[in-house]
């Protein structure tokens, strides 16, 4: 669960940029870029804002040294915020884990033709077994090569795209000049509807916490924060760039198969395989660690916290692979329910951010923070982003404004209203 706590700076860098850069990003975060250019540098805008934050909070985390993000929710507020933490995290990360699958089915498909549903049954039977057969140490090891292949791949890439499109004086005047502005042609509220899910779930996000607490110590966690600021917005900007120039080049194709076209009709062999690599590789490498985390919050959260507290750690892990299996069935299903990457992204984001991210920030940053704001805010979050999804976001207003306010809302004026905690409930969180 937490690779023996023994985890370096390089390590940690490495696993954190390649779990988070996955098809959100390859696929949903680049066909965005099609469609309106460098604008969709909003949707990754928030996840930069978020780093900076996560640096303050890197070392206090693995200072606390838990195992699961629940684990700190109940530790600063009970029980019951430990139970709707992990209910929430495991929506919305098998939501996370069902488009991977997708993602996973349309490379397959680009490559050898097989049909997409094809292409999802194989990637989910792989990514399963092979988080089955890994634990944490084995995903961080591992995504530290995927993370050194998706960087040189990308950045391979971009000249002999560039070349094809006549460079950047023809890439100007092949699109239209909103694609080149702040905020192109969307208003301020939606290029924040874009940011702020993808900064709210970065900064609750359960599987960067995980690393953290797997660091050697306070110190290494700091430092590889610092690290993956640096490698996420090279490696995003990257991707937007490539979208824009594929948007110039290959007019009328589906918009989040940018990245998949270009590689494989834009560059020489050995480049368009080294860069299938890489985006393989980022697609296995955030679904293998959105299953182990929710895995690892059923059977720490739910299994030994209320049901066997005596559990050995060879039943735990045992139980844990039945776990995945479970779960990447459950994210298997779900791939039916959206239509398109971004949307799911989108939904799983709100879910989390607006779910976890609140009570997690409030616990590190917020002393007055009590276990009743806590859990309402926690609850009210998760219902207003299932309900507004299923209105169908009235208005045409994104889920994120309405269920953040209310989190937030729930999470102040309870906790004023509420009778303030005693130290030893907050004190282990700003020690």
């Amino acid at each position: 669960m937490v690779a023996g706590r023994k985890l370096s700076t390089k390590v940690l860098v490495g696993t954190l940029l390649a779990t988070w850069i996955g098809s959100g990003s390859i696929i949903a975060g680049a066909g965005l870029a099609y469609d309106r250019g460098f604008p969709a540098l909003w949707f990754n805008a928030g996840v930069w804002a978020a780093l900076v934050i996560l640096y303050l909070i890197a070392g206090r985390a693995r200072k606390f040294g838990q195992y699961t993000v629940p684990d700190i929710l109940e530790a600063r507020y009970n029980k019951c915020a430990r139970l709707l933490g992990t209910l929430v995290t495991i929506i919305a990360y098998t939501a996370i884990v069902s488009y991977q699958f997708k993602a996973g089915g349309m490379v397959l498909n680009l490559i050898t033709g097989i049909s997409v549903d094809q292409g999802i049954i194989i990637t989910a039977v792989f990514v399963i077994g092979y988080t089955v057969l890994a634990g944490l140490i084995s995903v961080a090891y591992t995504d530290v090569v995927n993370g050194i292949i998706m960087t040189i791949g990308l950045i391979i890439a971009l000249p002999f795209l560039l070349s094809n499109a006549g460079g950047w004086s023809s890439v100007f005047n092949r699109l239209p000049e909103t694609h080149f502005q702040l905020l192109g042609d969307m208003s301020l509220v939606q290029a924040l509807g874009y940011a702020l899910p993808t900064m709210l779930l970065l900064l609750g996000e359960s599987g960067m916490y995980q690393r953290f607490f797997a660091a050697r110590d306070e110190t290494t966690a700091r430092r590889a924060v610092v690290g993956w600021i640096i490698g996420t917005v090279i490696v995003e900007t990257l991707i937007v760039v490539l979208a824009v120039i594929g948007s110039a080049l290959y007019a009328g194709i589906d918009s989040e198969m940018v990245i998949l076209h270009s590689v494989r009709h834009g560059l020489p062999v050995l480049a368009g395989c080294l860069c299938l690599a890489a985006i393989v590789a980022v697609i296995v490498s955030t679904a293998d660690s959105f299953l182990l985390v929710p895995s690892t919050n059923i059977m720490r959260d739910i299994y030994q916290r209320f049901i066997n507290p005596n559990l050995s750690q060879k039943k735990m892990v045992l139980y844990s692979r039945i776990v995945v299996v479970i779960l990447g069935i459950v994210a298997f299903v779900q791939v039916r329910f959206f239509e398109r990457v971004l949307e799911m992204a989108l939904y799983a984001y709100t879910m989390y951010g607006v779910g976890i991210t609140p009570a997690v920030l409030a616990a590190f940053f917020w002393k007055r923070a009590t276990a009743a704001g806590g859990v309402c805010s926690i609850a009210a979050g998760m219902a207003i982003t299932i309900g507004w999804e299923v209105l169908r976001q009235p208005w045409d207003i994104p889920t994120i404004y309405p269920a953040l306010g209310l989190s937030l809302f729930c999470l102040i004026f309870i906790s004023i209203l509420t009778p303030k905690v005693d130290k030893h409930k907050w004190e282990p969180f700003f020690g």
